[in-house]
């Protein structure tokens, strides 16, 4: 039995926000410049929470090797930066749990291994992630996931009594770190996550189908 949490901490890609096709349009955007063939979105769904590098090592396979890496992922960021959110939205079930969590007074906070220029860039397009009370980076700190250190400044930061956090995300190393941390690790399995099975050997203590079945738990 899972008791009631009093704060909630969340991935962003593939969890809170469907990021996938204006990260997948980025890459493609290279491929094209370079004439060659572009990857298409169910090849690349699942890739995307893996950042510049992942897209770019999908794209590329064996032949990145050829290429200036630094200066292809400088040009993914460039292209994504000024197109952060043609085609991003919440996650099905996103919003109603978020409106939840703000009318019951439970703390909630974002913790991401996305660079903070492009974190602080897609909360500003969304009204309603304005609300969360910790925002926490891929370059925030010295360490990132799966260490456990980004989920316990998070919590830190939110000032809790017997804290009692849940950390949702769609990756292994959201898991992990969730683990590390002592807090309840959550499965967003409509994430990109290409094999469910897989995620049986991640130990976490609840996976979820929807933003929403939360709900149930407060």
């Amino acid at each position: 039995m899972l008791k009631k949490p009093n704060a909630m901490l969340f991935d962003l890609d593939g969890t809170l926000l469907d990021t996938a096709k204006d990260l997948g349009n980025a890459l493609n955007q290279i491929l094209i410049s370079l004439g060659r063939a572009t990857v298409d979105h169910q090849t690349y769904r699942n890739i995307a929470s893996d950042g510049a590098k992942g897209m770019l090592e999908l794209g590329f396979g064996d032949d990145l090797k050829h290429f200036e890496f630094d200066t292809l992922r400088q040009q993914f960021l460039d292209y994504y930066e000024n197109n952060i959110c043609v085609e991003t939205d919440y996650f099905e079930g996103v919003e109603q749990l978020l409106i939840t969590l703000n009318k019951k007074h439970i703390p909630w906070g974002i913790v991401t291994n996305k660079p903070e220029f492009l974190t602080s860039q897609l909360i500003a397009s969304f009204p309603l992630l304005h609300n969360c009370a910790v925002v926490i980076s891929g370059d925030t700190l010295r360490e990132r996931k799966p260490h456990p250190l980004p989920l316990l400044h998070a919590e830190q930061k939110l000032s809790l009594n017997s804290p009692n956090t849940w950390y949702i995300g769609d990756a292994q190393r959201d898991i992990q770190s969730a683990n590390a941390a002592n807090m309840i690790s959550v499965i967003a399995e409509y994430g990109y996550i290409s094999d469910l099975q897989v995620t049986d050997e991640w130990n976490a203590d609840l996976s979820i189908h929807s933003a929403t079945d939360l709900l149930t738990y407060f």
